[in-house]
């Protein structure tokens, strides 16, 4: 039987849970992977412009762990990617802001719409990947292609306006 989402003091006491949370951010009542995603996006964007090195650093092990990390609080949940999981979410815009084109306010806010648009449509093969491949590696991949949506869009509708101007 699934279990509803912990309370922010039980987050508290599990590391594991609690960056699977995304620090608290997937207890929103509403929108909890739109949460994640902009605290993912608010702890980030300082760390990047500070030092791309460490950034990377961070999206590296982030993603590495992040299949243990989404698995584990799964199976402490009892439901396969309950909504409040939202680490992958965090590594899915890491990702994004990492390749952006430019480090700005422009790009920052449509690398946040663009990735939320493609992450809660699930166009194919993402929603495919979200159907059939199970645990904490099926949790990332999602957003993971989701991410790689988002870059694809973002670096073409760059261009495309670079060619027209």
């Amino acid at each position: 039987m699934a279990q509803s989402a912990p309370s922010f003091k039980a987050l508290m006491q599990s590391p594991t849970m609690l960056l699977a949370f995304g620090f608290g951010s997937g207890l929103a009542p509403k929108g909890p992977g739109t949460a994640g995603t902009l605290l993912g996006m608010l702890l980030f964007v300082p760390l990047l412009l500070c030092n791309e090195t460490v950034a990377l650093i961070l999206f590296l092990v982030g993603l590495l762990f992040g299949s243990w990390i989404c698995g584990r609080a799964s199976e402490q949940l009892g439901v396969h990617d309950h909504g409040g999981i939202v680490w992958d979410e965090f590594v899915g815009i890491w990702l994004v802001l990492l390749t952006l084109p430019d480090q700005s306010w422009g790009y920052w806010l449509l690398a946040f719409a663009a990735f939320r648009v493609f992450d809660i449509a699930k166009p194919w093969p993402i929603r495919w990947a979200d159907q059939r491949v199970t645990g904490g590696f099926g949790i990332m991949l999602d957003d993971i292609l989701a991410a790689l949506f988002a870059i694809g869009f973002i670096w073409a509708t760059t261009m495309s306006l670079n060619l027209l101007f």
